[in-house]
């Protein structure tokens, strides 16, 4: 067979690179022909499908102090990524302050990229740190020039006012802080209305990295969801068509999974091409039910092998998926 291999990452243990690399080998092991396009949906892990990183800029992190934030320049196209500037993972193990935490670097690696001469910026938005409903990113970017034009791919269709209450618990905001939060938004939005003549209340998706897409909305992105960017950036429908089987993967299927993320998504296209398509996956919730084969790590190599030597818990999952009747 010919098989496409576009896993999403597994979150917190393997890259989407790393993972789609782990499935090839098994597969080439056993005599089929691969095609390897690493995926994402538009949150943290998006600047590894699009390539990874190649320039560096120290900017302002979530918390104030600099970090250094990699982000991608192909041409006069840049890919940034919110998570490697404004991230929740960059203040492990530290103290969450929800109120302050800030979208600035994200604006800075923005401000970088169109003086490196960048006249497409895609930023991709998830796995946020901040619910500042984007200002101090618009503040560092200020006045984007003529001919520059500024994508959102956002992972989620989240509303701009929604914000807080949806994702700032898992923030560290306090119910008292998610009430705050919403009225600061409240306050914002109604101020980009006055000052860029856009209501990003209306925009789906806006609420998108604790409001970061709809700043940007503000200023004049056009934000779309980032699984259809990613898709149609690496020209994923055309290898669908060449493949015999897809196999896709993820770190936890659920119900969320069929909403817009990667496995859901890559199932629906490969389906529509009528090309049959399974799935790797570190877990699967309770009650979830995929149509189509899924092999999970945990399922193979238990818990604690999927997550400490996780690698290899996905070369044993894809040895078990190519060895069932239906790959």
């Amino acid at each position: 067979m010919h098989i496409l291999i576009c896993p999403d990452k597994l979150k917190g243990t393997a890259t989407a690179p790393e993972v789609a690399a782990a499935i090839a080998a098994v597969c080439a092991e056993r005599g089929h022909t691969t095609e390897v396009l690493p995926l994402a949906d538009g949150g943290d892990g998006t600047l590894d499908a699009l390539g990874g990183p190649n320039r560096t800029t120290v900017v302002t992190g979530p918390l104030g102090a600099p970090v250094e934030a990699g982000w991608r320049l192909d041409g006069t196209t840049a890919v940034i990524e919110s998570a490697r500037a404004s991230g929740l993972a960059l203040l492990e193990g530290q103290r969450l302050r929800p109120l302050d935490a800030t979208s600035a670097g994200t604006g800075q690696l923005v401000r970088a990229a169109v003086e490196a001469g960048a006249t497409r910026v895609l930023v991709t938005v998830g796995g946020s740190a901040m619910t500042d409903g984007g200002a101090p990113a618009v503040e560092a970017i200020g006045t984007l020039p003529d001919g520059v034009a500024l994508t959102v791919a956002c992972d989620v269709t989240t509303r701009f006012e929604d914000a807080a209450r949806e994702f700032g618990p898992q923030k560290g905001a306090t119910p008292d802080q998610v009430e705050n939060l919403t009225r600061r938004l409240g306050a914002l939005r109604r101020l980009y209305v006055r000052r860029f003549g856009v209501d990003v209340g209306d925009i789906p998706g806006a609420g998108a990295a604790g409001g970061l897409a709809g700043g940007l909305a503000a200023l004049g992105a056009r934000l779309v969801p980032g699984f259809d960017l990613v898709a149609d950036a690496v020209g994923l429908d055309a290898a669908i068509g060449r493949a015999d089987l897809v196999v896709t993967g993820e770190g936890l299927l659920d119900a969320t999974s069929f909403a817009g993320k990667v496995v859901g998504s890559v199932a629906e296209r490969a389906r529509a091409a009528g090309v049959p398509v399974a799935a790797v996956v570190g877990d699967v919730a309770p009650g979830t039910h995929a149509p189509f084969p899924v092999v999970s790590l945990v399922e193979t190599s238990g818990r604690d092998r999927a997550l400490t030597d996780t690698l290899a818990a996905v070369r044993e999952a894809t040895a078990r998926l190519l060895a069932a009747p239906t790959a």
